[in-house]
């Protein structure tokens, strides 16, 4: 299921990863902390071609 799951509270939009804080009482949940890895590799690729490139 994972970003179309709806039955827990979760961040992340069509801009990248994120999560829901509010006051600092929730911690990210395992699907945030994934997306947010697979967004920072991605990144990572397009920004190791662009050096290689230059």
């Amino acid at each position: 299921m994972g970003a179309f799951e709806m039955e827990k509270v979760k961040g992340g939009s069509p801009y990248g990863a994120g999560t829901y804080a509010g006051d600092g009482s929730r911690q990210p949940s395992e699907l945030e902390l994934e997306q947010g890895f697979h967004q920072g590799k991605y990144i990572a690729g397009i920004t190791k071609k662009l050096k290689d490139a230059a």
